[in-house]
């Protein structure tokens, strides 16, 4: 494995021991990636079915711009696995032939989706006049963002084809209704800093609605 390949696996393996911290893979749910190359494009990406909160040398594996099984994975260089990547991969893949992101995060926690509830009806939510905004590169006075709420299509490529729809440049988000947020941007530390600052977001609305004692317009 290159120098550069070791180094995009260590950065994701740190950043899944700080989401883990953080209680952010319920039920070994959630998946990461990160290119390792461009031309043509590879990733590692979560392998399926591994419980994130433990570190092991079978955490993720390196597939191509398809999504499929490289010929060399970072566990047994030139020769298959038996690791099968994410159920999701598709969405990385979706992000990755489109943009020049160089990683992407998904996770399930329970604000994103109660929030992905709550508006899924509206297809969107907005933030404005929030300082952490800042953290996504707009520093803007009273700027605002709107992340957009599809639906959570149970089969993966309907699911893939209309998360592409809304894939607006080298850094964004996109929540899935009852599914989780994928957050992508330019490098493992941007991504990270973004996703932070959505779920930041969408706690804090949460327990705004909360303590105002308003109840939205949701049927649960």
């Amino acid at each position: 494995m290159s120098i550069m390949a070791q180094q995009r696996l260590h950065e994701l393996a740190d950043i899944k021991d700080e989401l883990a911290e953080r209680d952010w893979f319920f039920g070994t749910s959630g998946n990461l990636a990160i290119k390792v190359d461009q031309n043509p494009t590879t990733f590692f990406v979560s392998a399926s079915g591994k419980d994130k909160r433990k570190r092991t040398n079978e955490d993720f594996l390196l597939v191509d711009q398809y999504g499929k099984p490289a010929e060399e994975t970072h566990l047994k260089p030139s020769a298959e696995t038996h690791l099968k990547p994410s159920a999701e991969t598709l969405l990385h893949v979706k992000i990755y032939e489109s943009t020049n992101a160089g990683c992407s995060l998904h996770v399930h926690t329970i604000d994103n989706n109660v929030i992905s509830e709550l508006y899924g009806d509206e297809g969107f939510i907005s933030f404005k006049g929030q300082e952490i905004i800042k953290a996504l590169g707009i520093w803007e006075e009273d700027a605002e963002i709107t992340v957009p709420i599809i639906p959570n299509y149970a089969d993966i490529p309907t699911l893939a084809e209309e998360f592409s729809h809304h894939i607006k440049g080298d850094q964004g988000a996109i929540l899935i209704r009852n599914h989780g947020i994928t957050v992508w941007g330019k490098n493992a530390f941007e991504t990270k800093k973004a996703l932070e600052a959505y779920e930041f977001l969408f706690s804090y609305h949460v327990k705004l609605l909360s303590l105002k004692g308003i109840k939205p317009k949701v049927h649960l």
